[in-house]
């Protein structure tokens, strides 16, 4: 039996996809978090109980501490444990960067129910679960890496930390400094250095420049 911990702040998201796992014999779901510090929480009880999950389904995008940063925080307290990340943004913005961090696969929230259950299974069994689409990321992005780029060629997820791009997605989406700070749980002063980061790093000078850049990479991405 695999046992399986989800982690999402959506109820009604955690109850979906209890639904699909519902539909395989050898599927269990044993625990269910709404944020990042009660999943690792769970995890750490049932690690020190021999119950623990034997997977966590670990959405991207969630307040406080986003997927990503518990995601490191798992996998350096639990190398061995396998983390699939869910995410609703396109596979170019998070997949790479969720592999490159230990995730054992990435799949889109919009995959079938037979898909999820294959991924479970696979990342249960030790293996790696790359979608084609992902795995067509991860080419191009080891591609890249074979040959030294100036920076103003790096693709974007190269020239910015995670947290800089949490915020140039949201600045492109026209979120105000206050705005972010309270989406992200950080203060206007951080989340305006992390916009004065950006900008240097995407070499524009304000947000309506941002904006426009945002739009041209959509439209060549």
């Amino acid at each position: 039996m695999i046992r399986v911990l989800i982690c999402d702040d959506h109820l009604i998201v955690r109850q979906g996809i209890k639904q699909v796992l519902a539909e395989a014999e050898d599927v269990r779901v044993v625990g269910e978090a709404a944020n990042g510090p009660d999943a690792i929480q769970q995890v750490r009880a049932g690690h020190a109980s021999g119950t623990g999950p034997d997977v966590v389904l670990l959405d991207i995008a969630m307040p406080q501490r986003d997927g990503l940063d518990i995601l490191k925080a798992l996998k350096s307290e639990f190398p061995r444990l396998p983390v699939l990340m869910l995410s609703t943004y396109p596979d170019r913005q998070y997949a790479v960067r969720s592999l490159k961090l230990g995730a054992a696969g990435y799949l889109n929230k919009s995959a079938d129910s037979e898909q999820m259950i294959d991924a479970v299974r696979s990342v249960a069994r030790g293996r790696l679960f790359i979608t084609p689409s992902v795995a067509e990321q991860l080419a191009g992005a080891v591609g890249a890496g074979s040959g030294k780029r100036a920076d103003d060629e790096q693709p974007l997820h190269e020239r910015l930390s995670h947290r800089e791009h949490q915020v140039f997605q949201l600045l492109a989406a026209g979120r105000s400094v206050g705005e972010i700070a309270e989406q992200l749980v950080l203060s206007p002063n951080t989340v305006s250095t992390y916009r004065t980061r950006v900008l240097e790093k995407i070499g524009v000078r304000n947000d309506v420049e941002l904006a426009l850049f945002a739009v041209r990479m959509e439209q060549t991405g």
